[in-house]
């Protein structure tokens, strides 16, 4: 019973860190979510310029894989 409890909890705590978030189905909405991509790139590119290039939080937030920052 125990094992069964700890199975269920664990299940429901996975799938709440799931985000879901449906494809998009016409040329509008991948228009849509491509725009909000670059909105979020952009936003984060602004937030990296005015950060310590020396600090932790640059290092994990700024620093991406073959960039040449």
């Amino acid at each position: 019973m125990t094992r069964i409890l700890t199975i269920i909890a664990a299940s429901l705590t996975l799938s709440a860190c799931a985000a879901y978030e449906p494809e998009p189905v016409s040329p509008y909405q991948w228009q849509q979510r491509q725009e909000r991509i670059e909105r979020q790139e952009a936003e984060r590119l602004r937030r990296c310029e005015t950060m310590d290039q020396q600090s932790e939080r640059y290092a994990r937030e700024c620093a991406r894989t073959g960039a040449s920052q």
